[in-house]
């Protein structure tokens, strides 16, 4: 096992391959060039490893050398081996002692990023860290490394596109958000995406409903068949595309608040730009890799989820054969999915905000929880259509959101 001595991780590169010569940007500046909207990067602050809130830790740019700081790095180094994601992402103590200096990198500058005192965190702060966001950074770096040195020198390098199936309320968004921000902060040119962001306009919405009157799985967005797949196709195929300096496109955006709640497709002027090469793309949503099954199966979890079961036929070619890699977020039981989500509405109620009651909030999760039922278990046991055992990653949480 590697002797760690030396505190190196706080040098301005968060890895330290010839590609990442970029200093890292203030935290503050760079969530500006995210792609995440402030109120979730202001909800994603407030709700983080749902422990108590830290102030602004001071940024530390030099390396530390007492022998008590040695000492922790060492402890924190055995911290991160005791991880549940180590051996299961390809990890071990030699791998880890090898690249020690990017995974110190990476925790430092989400310390940054989510306003931690990096030398003082509680024990759930340091395992969502370094349990969780830092060993699938780094699983996601490599696999882009290996994804650009399969292409010859000259060739034009499509960028790796990696799926987030995730559950509501399970933190994938969150998850995301710090992705993007390790992947940024490298020099990365990253982009992300949500399945949220193909759903039908609100014009288009209301013809499914009317055509589909009593089925409450059709009647407002999340279903299969509420999305526009055509539009999904080509947004896909433009950004694979995207592969030369001076290439420019936007990025779709859907917006929840409008026609009270119901939703409609942002204006486009709102979108963000997004400009070539890209070299990642993180695709989330909480249906990602759902395959359709026999009838029989469908109709005895609920009646009404048939014609979701046929409309999901269509998705695989619109979604899942765009991705490269996987990240499959496993929950024991979806009955998570209403108790996050109340979890978070009661939240905004407390804050003077308005949230939905607790008679809407179950309402809402039932429209989602058959297809939950019925698709989960195959999407667990098999993984994603097309999916390559060394391109997946199955990550199992507990119903505080950490990996089991």
């Amino acid at each position: 096992m590697r002797t760690l001595t030396t505190l190196s991780h706080l040098s301005p590169c968060l890895i330290p391959s010839p590609s990442c010569s970029t200093p890292l940007s203030p935290p503050l500046a760079l969530s500006s060039r995210l792609s995440i909207p402030p109120a979730t990067i202001s909800r994603i602050h407030s709700g983080i490893l749902a422990s108590k809130r830290h102030p602004m830790a001071p940024v530390h740019s030099n390396a530390p050398s007492s022998p008590a700081l040695i000492s922790s790095v060492g402890d924190l180094f055995d911290f991160i081996l005791s991880g549940p994601l180590i051996p299961k992402l390809g990890f071990d103590s030699d791998k880890v002692a090898k690249s020690i200096d990017s995974w110190l990198r990476c925790g430092s500058q989400l310390c940054r990023l989510f306003q931690l005192q990096e030398f003082n965190l509680s024990i759930p702060e340091k395992a969502r860290i370094y349990h969780y966001y830092v060993p699938v950074f780094i699983w996601c770096e490599n696999l882009l490394l290996n994804h650009k040195s399969s292409f010859k020198e000259g060739d034009e390098i499509p960028p790796l596109v990696i799926g987030v199936s995730a559950p509501q309320g399970s933190g994938k968004t969150t998850l995301v958000f710090a992705l993007e921000y390790l992947f940024r902060s490298c020099g990365r040119n990253a982009a992300t995406l949500s399945i949220d962001d193909f759903y039908l306009t609100a014009e288009e919405q209301a013809k499914l409903r009317n055509k589909h009157p009593g089925n409450a799985l059709l009647e407002f967005r999340g279903n299969a068949g509420s999305h526009d797949l055509q539009f999904s196709i080509e947004t896909m195929t433009s950004l694979r595309k995207m592969t030369k300096k001076g290439m420019k496109m936007k990025l779709p955006r859907y917006d929840k608040s409008a026609f009270g709640g119901r939703g409609d497709r942002a204006d486009p002027s709102s979108w963000p730009d997004i400009e070539g090469p890209v070299e990642v793309v993180l695709f989330e949503g909480w249906m990602l890799g759902f395959k359709p099954l026999p009838n029989e199966v469908v109709k005895a979890v609920d009646p009404q989820l048939e014609l979701v079961n046929k409309n999901l036929e269509a998705y695989y070619d619109a979604w899942d054969k765009f991705i490269d890699a996987w990240l499959v977020i496993k929950i024991k039981d979806p009955s998570c999915v209403y108790q996050w989500r109340l979890e978070a509405e009661v939240a905004m109620r407390n804050d003077g905000k308005p949230g939905m009651s607790d008679e809407e909030v179950l309402d809402f999760v039932s429209r989602y929880l058959p297809a939950y039922k019925a698709y989960l278990p195959t999407l667990y046991a098999e993984g994603p259509n097309g999916s390559k055992p060394e391109m997946l990653a199955v990550i199992d949480i507990d119903e505080a959101r950490n990996p089991i």
